[in-house]
């Protein structure tokens, strides 16, 4: 019996893959986006904690947008760094196109010092459309226009654009790059069937007024994290078909991958954290499904047989190679193919250990104790 499960959560994995394959395939060939008039007022919101040594480059790559510098302001929320960031930012004012306001918050005991930031920002904030980031990014020339044109075109309420990690050159940097990639491709194929599961909020962007229809983070604050997809699944359930992933690679955002094991876990461990709070019941099955599809492995080949377990492996992840194949070639990363079967391998142990992770509570981030 045990077996027959085991066999069938693989066969279901595998279709799995093959449909995202088909979906991911469908939307590269249907992005196409008619110019329109770039007269859109954006709002770009960056909520930062100890950034000094990264946002610089983010304030940089916003003086290059090709998108006019008058009808975009970004606000840097500045949540009780204890670093030079302020003045880093203060100096940049100088010499910046756009407009660039610096909103400093107090470091108090929030239960979710993201959502404030963000929301704090919006207060002070004139865009009709609300794009946030974070200040250890870096974004491409188009990055403003890219998602505008998909924004007017579309008629967008939110809009999830590609994340990846800045390339190092090193093996840790690149198992990463591979792992995420697999998050930010199945979160598309989910945005483009219409069933939404997961963004980042390294590239997200959402009006004003929805944000303001849905009431914002409310019903959430006492979730240190999920900013960006709980905010999500409120707008998809009242606008399931104004939900969209924007497939374009001048609006992928670079972000830095953690430096070694004990901030990844930390990362990982707030990711994980929210999933339990999911009010969605598809979203949650869909991470059990995950969860089970890798757990399965592990008890073929170590309580079953272990050539059956291999069997399983290889089934399992052959069409998954092929979708990972396809996402890091879009980010840009097709020289990294080769190390995906070593990503496969350590990834059933990954998902089972946060997958059991996640029913704790609390992790360390920015300096900090939060559930």
């Amino acid at each position: 019996m045990l077996l027959f499960i085991i066999l069938m959560i693989t066969a279901f994995y595998f279709i799995f893959n093959l449909m995202l394959i088909v979906v991911w395939k469908e939307m590269r060939a249907k992005h196409k986006i008619p110019p329109v008039q770039r007269d859109t007022k954006l709002t770009v919101i960056v909520p930062v904690r100890n950034e000094a040594n990264n946002i610089l480059q983010l304030l940089q790559d916003l003086n290059q947008q090709t998108y006019p510098f008058e009808n975009f302001e970004v606000i840097i929320a500045n949540d009780g760094s204890t670093d030079d960031t302020e003045n880093i930012v203060l100096v940049f004012q100088e010499i910046a196109y756009y407009e660039l306001k610096v909103l400093n918050l107090l470091n108090d005991s929030s239960a979710s010092p993201k959502k404030r930031a963000i929301q704090k920002s919006i207060e002070i904030s004139s865009g009709e459309l609300l794009i946030t980031t974070d200040g250890d990014c870096s974004v491409s020339r188009d990055w403003l226009s890219s998602i505008q044109q998909f924004y007017e075109t579309k008629q967008a309420k939110l809009i999830s654009s590609p994340v990846t990690f800045t390339e190092k050159n090193t093996f840790w940097n690149t198992i990463q790059i591979i792992e995420f990639a697999s998050l930010i491709g199945s979160g598309a194929c989910a945005m483009y069937l219409k069933k939404p599961n997961m963004c980042n909020g390294a590239n997200l962007a959402y009006t004003r007024e929805v944000f303001e229809e849905v009431n914002g983070f409310a019903g959430n604050e006492m979730v240190a994290s999920g900013d960006d997809e709980f905010l999500m699944h409120k707008i998809a359930k009242k606008y399931p078909d104004k939900v969209f992933f924007n497939m374009d690679v001048d609006a992928i955002v670079r972000t830095t991958s953690q430096e070694d094991l004990s901030h990844f876990y930390q990362q990982r461990r707030r990711w994980a954290s929210k999933w339990k709070h999911y009010d969605n019941w598809q979203v949650s099955a869909l991470a059990i499904f995950i969860f089970l599809a890798n757990l399965s492995v592990l008890i073929a080949y170590y309580l079953i047989n272990e050539y059956l377990g291999i069997g399983i492996l290889l089934l399992k992840f052959s069409a998954e190679f092929f979708f990972l194949s396809l996402v890091i070639t879009f980010l840009g990363y097709r020289n990294k193919i080769i190390y995906i079967p070593i990503v496969q391998l350590i990834y059933p142990f990954y998902v089972v250990f946060f997958g059991l992770l996640a029913q704790g509570k609390g992790y360390r981030w920015k300096g900090r104790k939060l559930q």
